[in-house]
């Protein structure tokens, strides 16, 4: 019966997140609460309990992690400066003679904006507010546009450099380093952030051109899905030569100096998210859209994502070492260990269950609560790191698109007309979740789109 209190424990934490409090909060509170009746009944070491102060202060001093903050005020900085705004318009003006090409400008802006932040609920209600209303005047279905919006906001996920991989780049890590010290390795090889980055772009870059080929063959098809923009919604006084040098190059030369010089070796994730942030910052003033109300609008928000993403870490960290006081790392290495059909039948069962919890818990906090748990275990059965990590990335992009729970669609409804009915935006999500799905079953029959840059890098 005493086996079984990990399981509970984590039960009730995932009750108390459905019940709507806090994250950061929750995992705290159920955590030591659970410790104290531990100890009080003789079930819990209170060792694990004097660990975590020196666990949150390695948090605290983490290199990489100082990245979050700089990539938050980065991609804030283009959202706030209307960046985003005029790369939309200009993006459109270079796409507006192919069929969709208002579709297939909104999917390029989102993958932008959405490797820029990394946060689905920010890129999903920024693209909602800046392109719902234009692909709407401009004659778009609905399910087609909200399920495009939609499935946009999530490439934060997999398109690197977003703090989403980043905290997942972090966590593979310490697991990769876990795994082989405890099949007695003390010598362990390393996986980086930057090539879980580059384990990311090939799967990425699949899935943007399968939602533009998409978006182009449903135009193709059936024109008055997805018509062409009106000649008096178009500046005509913009050519596409000057709308690709004053939309695209800019935010995508500095999208290629952050990502190039993390992959190239050349600065670690936290000077290169540095580059990005000043960066930003030029192209808003160039663009003559940086003044103290933008900056402090934009360090008001880093500061408060900031803030989230460090308690909801702090949080985790308790969750994990109560977690493994009662053994609970022991009952699910026993668990995977004893599954028929060994390697493939346990990775099936944690993409399950991680696809399920992505409906209930955002990414960050699954990826400090379950991946930590699983990691070393599944990486100790012969997995591929970098594989593992963007597998983990591509499901719970699909868990968050996935009707009726997925987060996409509840932040897209919350800025949606409310003539828009949300089983439209459920049909609209549809095509896009079985494109990731694709992308799923591609990346376990073919692990080299995952693996093979990061070893030519």
């Amino acid at each position: 019966m005493l086996e079984l209190i990990p399981i509970l424990f984590f039960l009730v934490v995932c009750l108390v997140l459905m019940a709507g409090y806090p994250v950061a909060l929750s995992l705290t509170g159920v955590s030591l609460a659970f410790a104290a009746a531990g100890s009080l009944g003789g079930v819990f070491d209170t060792a694990y309990i004097s660990l975590i102060p020196n666990r949150i202060y390695g948090l605290l001093v983490n290199q990489n992690l100082f990245a979050v903050p700089l990539f938050v005020f980065m991609g804030t900085m283009l959202e706030r400066s209307r960046i985003a705004e005029d790369l939309l318009k200009n993006m459109a003006i270079v796409f507006c003679k192919f069929p969709g090409g208002l579709g297939i400008s909104v999917i390029l802006v989102g993958m932008l904006l959405a490797a820029s932040t990394g946060i689905v609920g920010a890129t999903v209600v920024t693209m909602g507010i800046l392109s719902l209303p234009t692909m709407m005047k401009a004659g778009y279905k609905p399910s087609l546009a909200c399920g495009t919006l939609c499935a946009t906001g999530t490439l934060g996920q997999i398109i690197p450099p977003s703090i989403c991989l980043v905290l997942l780049g972090e966590v593979i890590s310490n697991a990769y380093q876990q795994s082989q010290l405890n099949a007695g390795i003390f010598a362990p090889d390393f996986v980086s952030i930057g090539d879980l980055f580059a384990g990311a772009i090939i799967p990425g870059l699949l899935l943007v051109i399968a939602y533009a080929s998409y978006m182009f063959v449903i135009a193709w098809l059936n024109p008055a899905s997805a018509p062409p923009m009106l000649a008096e919604e178009m500046d005509e006084g913009t050519s596409v030569f000057g709308a690709l040098l004053k939309g695209l190059f800019p935010p995508v030369l500095l999208m290629i100096a952050v990502l190039g010089s993390i992959l190239l070796g050349i600065a670690t994730p936290t000077e290169a998210a540095s580059v990005g942030a000043v960066g930003a910052m030029i192209l808003a003033l160039v663009k003559r859209a940086l003044n103290v109300s933008v900056l402090q609008s934009v360090s008001i928000e880093t500061m408060r994502v900031t803030s989230m993403v460090y308690l909801i870490l702090v949080g985790a960290t308790i969750f994990s070492s109560v977690f493994r006081g009662f053994g609970g790392d022991v009952l699910i290495e026993e668990l995977l260990t004893n599954l028929p059909g060994g390697v493939v039948s346990a990775t099936l069962v944690v993409m399950l269950l991680t696809f399920i919890l992505g409906f209930i818990l955002d990414f960050i906090e699954i990826t400090f609560m379950v991946v930590p748990l699983v990691g070393p275990i599944l990486l100790a059965m012969g997995l591929d790191p970098i594989w593992l990590g963007v597998m983990i990335a591509v499901n719970l992009q699909t868990s968050f698109l996935t009707p009726p729970f997925g987060f996409s669609l509840f932040y897209l409804r919350s800025v949606a007309p409310d003539e828009i009915k949300t089983s439209e935006i459920y049909r609209g999500v549809a095509p896009f979740v079985m494109m990731q799905l694709a992308l799923l079953l591609l990346l376990a029959l073919q692990p080299a789109l995952a693996t093979w840059l990061p070893s030519v890098l």
